[in-house]
């Protein structure tokens, strides 16, 4: 498992390789919640996804990520909101292998 390196901004964008993936996330807080767009190579496969605690953010096969990706609250159950980023809120990345392990 990998962890992504965060700021506690209301608004960032982060380039990653993940797996060989070339992988573009979009963070962006509103007055609903964290949200965040995921970018894989030159397209977008999910945006406006709403963040919240070891909730999957890529929920379909369909979309060629390989693995997956979710936020944890290390202090609670707390839905991530931005003033948390890189410290009490942490973004995960799982390989395919440890997500199946997992579950």
């Amino acid at each position: 498992m990998q962890t992504i390196t965060l700021q506690p901004l209301k608004a960032q964008e982060v380039s990653v390789t993940l797996e060989g993936q070339s992988v573009t996330l979009r963070i962006n807080q509103r007055s609903t919640g964290l949200y965040i767009d995921i970018g894989l190579a030159d397209k977008w496969i999910a945006q406006g996804v709403l963040c919240q605690n070891c909730s999957r953010l890529i929920r379909y096969p369909y979309l060629k990520f390989q693995g997956e990706l979710f936020f944890a609250d290390t202090k609670g159950s707390d839905d991530p909101d931005y003033s948390g980023l890189g410290t009490r809120f942490l973004l995960f990345y799982a390989s395919a292998d440890e997500m199946e392990t997992a579950t």
